[in-house]
């Protein structure tokens, strides 16, 4: 019996993805249950396992791109599993490659190229273009009488050669994967397709360095997990939400879709590309809450876990460029969103301080968002509100009662 391989859909509205790699050969026995491809859709690589054991017939080829539903390969169910197998599958493949090199190999030519005394010898006029270009005379083949390099031959020599410096560089040309292509093409878009602008501002860091070293001990040894940034920042920006609604809202067509909830993406790197997983509902969240869930899904990203349903549905981003040491950056936003808040390094900066000059901690803070929805006052209203959250933590984020809001 022969049972077909059907591409399965990755997730709702996605409705074609990419061979990223079979893992299999054609003619290969597979078990049951064994992964036999890599699929890339425009969120994430999953992986296609074999629904019954038998030898395999590929149809679809890598790099392919094909639609939910189709059939990219067959098993045949009554073939019976190999004793063994006579080679190695990469022995098979070198020898392979070996006899591909044998027969596109030229043959020799039975009679020697005739030269004299000006083959390879460059006239005046071609010698100046060579010295000029830094060409490499013995690389070109002469076309004037004897041999000889003629001024034509150095010029058609230079545009196929190039420069000598990118000449001697290694270089290696690969096909983007589904996933970065899908999103070269929204990062596109988004800046084709929105009144994208960027509003800055800073956040002394202080009191928040205060509380961790303070409370980080505590927190770790009765949660399990770090008191870190990401978590006041995430409920600085549920808080800021609230009081400006126009930023957590998205258009749909000629609509505009505001939202009374905060389902926050957080941008992760992972070893596919960035990801951004969701934290549902974050405005409900305590501080250990968005820490767990944030380690959670930042666990499942770097093991190439994480779902379709984990990283759509988000109705505002947070970025960290700071963790690669980014000082400043103008963030792009997460489509169908419309803002998206950067977090850069920490630095220790003079500040002012009750007339007095300090050194306080310092990180620079990004807002980018689509013009078409947020207005300016709501740009600029909505990031000082989150910086002051972030000054005041204490008082604007955990209503003075430091140990009952990190759960102590």
């Amino acid at each position: 019996m022969s049972v077909e391989v059907k591409v399965p859909s990755p997730g709702e509205s996605i409705s074609e993805v990419e061979i990223a790699s079979w893992l299999v050969a054609d003619g290969d026995y597979v078990e049951k249950d064994q992964e036999i491809a890599e699929i890339d859709s425009d969120k994430a690589t999953l992986a296609l396992p074999a629904e019954e054991s038998g030898v395999i017939s590929l149809i679809a080829e890598e790099g392919e791109e094909v639609s939910v539903g189709q059939v990219i390969a067959t098993i045949d169910t009554d073939a019976a599993a190999p004793e063994g197998d006579s080679a190695p599958k990469a022995e098979k493949e070198e020898s392979k490659q070996e006899e591909t090199k044998k027969e596109e190999a030229p043959a020799p030519s039975s009679e020697p190229k005739k030269e004299s005394y000006a083959t390879g010898s460059a006239s005046p006029a071609a010698k100046k273009i060579i010295d000029e270009k830094g060409l490499d005379p013995s690389k070109i083949s002469g076309t004037g009488r004897d041999g000889r390099i003629t001024k034509e031959d150095a010029i058609k020599a230079e545009a196929s050669m190039g420069s000598p410096t990118n000449a001697a560089r290694p270089s290696s040309t690969s096909r983007m994967s589904s996933l970065r292509r899908k999103l070269a093409k929204r990062l596109v878009s988004v800046k084709n397709e929105t009144a994208m602008l960027t509003t800055f501002n800073e956040v002394n860091m202080q009191p928040i360095f205060d509380l961790r070293k303070e409370y980080k001990e505590d927190f770790k040894a009765k949660h399990g997990v770090s008191l870190g940034f990401m978590s006041f920042f995430t409920l600085a920006v549920t808080r800021a939400l609230k009081e400006f609604p126009q930023v957590n809202s998205m258009i749909d067509g000629d609509n505009l879709v505001s939202f009374d909830y905060a389902d926050v993406s957080i941008a992760v790197s992972g070893p596919k590309g960035l990801m951004v997983p969701v934290l549902r509902n974050a405005e409900n969240m305590s501080f250990a809450g968005v820490e767990k869930e944030i380690k959670r899904l930042a666990t499942r990203v770097r093991d190439g876990e994480i779902t379709v349903d984990e990283m759509t549905g988000g109705t505002f981003t947070i970025t960290n460029g700071g963790v690669f040491g980014s000082m400043l950056s103008t963030p792009i936003i997460n489509p169908p969103q419309s803002a998206i808040l950067g977090m850069h390094n920490i630095v220790e900066r003079p500040v002012a301080e009750n007339g007095e000059v300090v050194i306080r901690p310092v990180m620079y803070v990004a807002l980018s968002y689509d013009h078409r929805v947020i207005d300016g006052r709501e740009s600029v209203g909505f990031l000082v509100t989150v910086k002051e959250a972030l000054e005041n933590p204490a008082e604007l984020l955990m209503d003075n009662e430091i140990k009952k809001a990190l759960g102590l």
